[in-house]
């Protein structure tokens, strides 16, 4: 089983217009809404890639409430703290005349010491699992500490721990040693505490997380791929060049591709092609739609894998193996 964790998850309102204009009101051609968060759309691209997860976190009030209904619709199990605060709603407006796409995301409900508890009350207690997600933001009340709790606490399972997480959230939870984080570049420069552009400067930074117990870094770089750093083996992924219409969720999906990949046995090399197919997949279609198994399917050999080091160990039998499954 996957677990997906969301502490900070928010009912998406995407809204379409011609174009934002001053002092006018500007007419909503269209609006829908969406169950979103970083693991949230984890386990939504996971469903839609033929993998089953349970998602947890906190939900609160008419908005959090709306959240599981159309998690449920959508087939995803949940299993959320209920508090007494109102799950966010972020509002992403599209325009049609530009293409451009603005979002507001809004801080969510404050989390109470005794609701935090009852979080980690419920993650001891759940069955272990063979892979936990954890992402997004923070909500009010709740330290960047909880992040190397969850971590501490779902390893003593032997869980393989994906992080996405920022800032001191991802400080914090690099201490309780992840098996896989996935920066981007400005993620990573804050973490390493200098800026960087150059692929070398890029992967020399993803080798000191690998020393600090990281086993796979990925790192997304916009246009220029994704690299996978890990001991021995270090590979870039660039996805096909596509009609990008949205990029809301893009990451999320890579995460969600890469963990595909991971459960499936794939080797290191096909969990990143995963990885970058998943998350162009979701570019190609407008508001917060994720990756489709069809497109998924269709751009996976389309994406361009460069080795840039490699070290390949063998299996007690002589056999290569070079995986990153679990």
């Amino acid at each position: 089983m996957i677990y997906t964790i969301t502490l900070n998850p928010a009912l998406d309102r995407t809204l379409w217009i011609e174009k934002v204009r001053d002092d006018v009101s500007n007419r909503i051609l269209e609006e829908k809404s969406f169950a979103g968060g970083k693991s949230v759309d984890v386990s939504k691209v996971l469903k839609n890639l033929g993998q089953e997860s349970i998602a947890l976190g906190f939900v609160g009030g008419f908005a959090g409430r709306e959240l599981e209904g159309r998690l449920l619709n959508e087939g995803i199990q949940t299993d959320f703290i209920h508090v007494s605060g109102e799950t966010r709603t972020n509002i992403i407006i599209h325009e049609r005349e530009t293409g451009k796409q603005l979002a507001f995301n809004a801080r969510g409900p404050e989390i109470r010491p005794s609701e935090l508890m009852e979080f980690v009350e419920r993650l001891e207690r759940l069955p272990c699992s063979d892979l936990v997600a954890i992402g997004g933001s923070l909500p009010i009340g709740v330290s960047p500490e909880i992040y190397r709790k969850i971590i501490t606490l779902v390893k003593r399972c032997q869980s393989t721990v994906v992080l996405d997480v920022d800032g001191e959230a991802l400080k914090k939870g690099i201490s309780a040693r992840p098996d896989v984080i996935k920066p981007n570049i400005h993620e990573l420069s804050e973490l390493v505490g200098r800026q960087l552009q150059e692929l070398d400067d890029i992967r020399a930074a993803a080798r000191e997380i690998n020393r600090q117990g990281v086993r796979i870094v990925l790192i997304s770089m916009g246009p220029r791929g994704i690299l996978l750093v890990s001991e021995g083996h270090e590979y870039l992924a660039v996805p096909p060049k596509v009609d990008v219409q949205s990029t809301i969720g893009a990451g999320d999906s890579s995460v969600a591709g890469f963990i595909t990949g991971l459960v499936e046995g794939k080797s290191l090399k096909e969990c990143l092609a995963y990885a970058a197919a998943a998350g162009t997949a979701t570019t190609l279609h407008q508001g917060t739609a994720l990756a489709r198994k069809e497109d998924f399917l269709r751009l996976v050999p389309q994406v361009k894998l460069t080795v840039l080091s490699e070290s390949i160990s063998t299996d007690p039998n002589g056999r290569k193996q070079a995986t990153c499954g679990l």
